[in-house]
């Protein structure tokens, strides 16, 4: 560096450390951001619907009648809308204590969960209408899954008479467990020397995130998984090829209407993270045009389940609407080979292998 000036050599020295420092800066406003932008604020929405909700059991079980029956029934139609938007965050606190599972166990391809509820509903179990003690249980009898059965499932109606006390009992301390593991969530991303300290703080020392493409690959890994999750399993798992090879009874929330709002709201709530978060500005400037067409695809995506209302098995039979569904399944792909391969590239970060837990 002979003849160099002092201050091109000071220059040249500082460079790579100093953009390193910007990177790791940027990276972690985008981790920040993710946090406080929507995840905070999804699940604080989560703690009041499921509040509300347990509130309309409260007064269904008092009062039965068919208004607060169809009180209770909105209030269960409110709540799996928020949880869809909040459930594609499936690390950190939600994967402790089972609270992932036992807030929604599905699929459930042997019919265990329902037989256990069902069970439970013939034998009157007492230790089933507790919260306390309902959450010591089964993961299927305790979640959304349970309650949609109790007030959507064979013999719900009897719930706007006096005849069901067992069956809404039951159904409230489900939604009184519901409500407690919400809250548990919610407070355990609100503690700032909790889980959201580990993420946004990657180093050596961290157990969790050892630097920065560690941390944004968590994130990366929510779109990678949660349209795998969307598509592969949820989709999938009811929409057939042809008409004659449909499974609406296999797909979630059937018995209360919810699948597309369901879907919709999982491409919602990733868009809105997306949003948020600003990942796309991460990229390269002459690459921002990937995050342009992340944007476009999810408004399609979300559109498509929108418009798939009713009960899945007539929206299936609905020529319009099983082909927004398979309209849904092609951007959804398009939308998966964008963060897989193109946001990914740009950022030099490879998503991990993912078993969807089994799912």
């Amino acid at each position: 560096m002979a003849g160099r000036p002092l201050a091109a050599v000071l220059a040249f020295c500082l460079f790579v450390p100093s953009t390193a420092a910007h990177a790791s800066e940027a990276s972690a406003k985008v981790i920040t951001d993710a946090i406080d932008g929507f995840i905070r604020p999804a699940y604080g929405r989560l703690v009041g619907t499921t509040a509300d909700l347990s509130k309309s059991m409260v007064t269904l079980c008092a009062k039965p009648s068919s208004d607060t029956l169809a009180a209770a029934r909105a209030a269960f139609a409110r709540t799996t809308a928020t949880w869809s938007e909040i459930e594609i965050i499936r690390f950190g606190p939600i994967t402790e204590q089972n609270r992932l599972e036992r807030l929604l166990f599905w699929p459930d391809r042997k019919g265990t969960g329902l037989k256990q509820v069902q069970s439970a509903l013939a034998d009157k179990d007492a230790t089933a209408t507790d919260a306390a003690t309902l959450g010591q249980k089964s993961v299927a009898m305790q979640g959304l899954g349970a309650l949609e059965f109790v007030l959507f499932g064979t013999g719900a109606d009897e719930l706007s008479g006096t005849s069901a006390a067992y069956r809404c009992a039951y159904g409230q301390a489900i939604s009184g467990n519901i409500g407690a593991i919400a809250a548990e969530v919610d407070a355990a991303w609100r503690d700032d020397k909790g889980f959201a300290s580990q993420w946004k703080n990657p180093g050596a020392a961290n157990p969790l995130y050892r630097d920065d493409n560690e941390a944004l690959t968590e994130l990366l890994e929510v779109y990678v998984n949660g349209l795998e999750l969307v598509r592969d399993v949820r989709l999938n798992g009811f929409f057939g090829k042809n008409a004659a090879s449909d499974k609406p009874k296999q797909a979630l929330y059937w018995r209360s209407q919810g699948t597309g709002a369901s879907l919709a709201g999982n491409i919602a709530g990733m868009e809105a993270l997306f949003a948020a978060s600003k990942f796309g500005e991460l990229v390269p400037a002459d690459e921002r045009w990937v995050a342009e067409s992340i944007g476009f695809e999810f408004t399609n995506a979300q559109a498509a389940a929108a418009a798939v209302t009713g009960p899945i098995d007539a929206a299936l039979a609905d020529p319009a609407k099983r082909e927004k569904l398979g309209y849904f399944a092609l951007v959804t792909s398009s939308l998966s080979e964008q963060f897989g391969t193109r946001l990914s590239g740009a950022l030099g970060l490879t998503a991990g292998f993912s078993s969807l837990d089994g799912d």
